[in-house]
């Protein structure tokens, strides 16, 4: 199997203020593409999209695609759910949406201290085991979002779990937040593949500053700033699958050229994805990677993820985006709640797979672009 995946969480839209509104045709050109060039791995969930990228999915893929010519992932969503009575009706939606009659790997989504915690009390390792052998799901294993010891833990206590989806890239590498390095060390002493989410950390690792695209451009003229954070993901040894959540042809088309014939960084390149990151990790004010699980559960409905990058670019470009900063906060605000509503109510960091202070954030947010 090529190490790209095709992550169905930022998938191109129609309206762009509407997240739901998945553009299916083009959705179709970029899974052609991916198909034709040799690529065969997807992964989504029910809250991507909101609920719509599965339907995407079966439009795109299972209704135009033999069955044998695919894999599918998807995930059971605990902090969608209220007890274990929901899970067999969730899971069979979900069939329903993908138009599979089986998936070809299975997830607890999303695992840290509390959810593991409401997996373990609602028997959600026993549930996706039985899926296993019943037929209905090939492979299980769990995304996660916490620290290493609790990983530990988990593959302790349940070595059943076959796969660990991780948040790993060059950024977090180190980070003592995310621990992508530790994380990776755990589920490689336990024998577990390891699939990346977030190689881009949500296009962090696209936009950045000048000085970082000038190391890059510098050894290899060619390749995209993307590449070489793709590459450093899918590098380690026991990394099976690099998941690329693509908007766009131009993605998908620079992706599968570099990741068709993979080679993993050199000593050199290694070194350079190093500088790069020390002169990032300077520029970036909030390490937001626009997942938008913060968002649903928002009372106040409001547009944190979009607050955050309009923040980001502020504080990166100065004086130059004052007025577009402002312009942009300003629509965004018509329609949802103010950085300044924010009520501290913490479900938004209680969703955070970066463990940020969203209310911190929020508060410094409104201070600059409300006055």
């Amino acid at each position: 199997m090529k190490k790209l995946g095709f992550g169905l969480m930022r998938l191109p839209l129609i309206n762009p203020d509407d997240y739901a509104s998945i553009d299916i045709d083009a959705v179709k050109r970029m899974v052609d593409m991916f198909m034709e060039r040799g690529f065969t791995y997807f992964d989504t969930a029910a809250p991507y999209h909101r609920g719509q990228s599965e339907v995407a999915f079966r439009e795109a893929v299972a209704k135009r695609y033999p069955r044998d010519s695919y894999t599918i992932t998807d995930k059971l969503s605990l902090f969608m759910l209220k007890g274990e009575e929901d899970f067999q009706p969730f899971f069979d939606a979900q069939l329903e949406r993908l138009g599979v009659e089986y998936v070809d790997y299975y997830w607890l989504h999303g695992l840290g201290a509390p959810s593991y915690q409401q997996a373990q009390e609602q028997h959600a390792f026993a549930f996706i085991q039985k899926l296993k052998e019943q037929g209905k799901v090939k492979h299980i294993g769990l995304s996660y979002h916490d620290k290493a010891a609790l990983l530990e833990e988990i593959l302790t206590k349940h070595p059943e779990m076959e796969y660990v989806q991780l948040q790993l890239n060059y950024l977090d590498w180190e980070d003592p937040t995310i621990e992508s390095r530790k994380c990776y060390e755990v589920a490689l002493k336990h024998h577990k593949p390891v699939i990346v989410m977030e190689p881009i950390k949500g296009g962090s690792l696209v936009d950045v500053p000048q000085e970082a695209v000038k190391l890059y451009q510098d050894y290899a003229p060619g390749m995209s700033v993307a590449s070489w954070a793709i590459r450093f993901a899918a590098s380690p040894a026991n990394v099976m699958i690099v998941l690329s959540g693509m908007s766009s042809q131009e993605q998908m088309e620079d992706n599968v050229g570099y990741m068709e014939s993979f080679h993993p960084l050199n000593k050199q390149e290694m070194s350079i994805v190093e500088q790069a990151a020390e002169v990032i990790r300077a520029a970036v004010t909030i390490p937001c990677t626009a997942c938008r699980y913060c968002v649903d559960d928002c009372p106040m409905k409001i547009a944190i993820p979009d607050y955050f990058a309009i923040y980001n670019n502020l504080k990166r470009f100065g004086a130059r985006q004052g007025m577009v900063a402002g312009t942009y906060y300003g629509n965004l605000a018509q329609t949802h709640g103010k950085a300044s509503d924010c009520l501290k109510c913490e479900k938004c960091e209680k969703r955070c797979p970066q463990h940020l202070p969203i209310r911190q954030y929020l508060e410094e947010v409104a201070g600059v672009l409300e006055r």
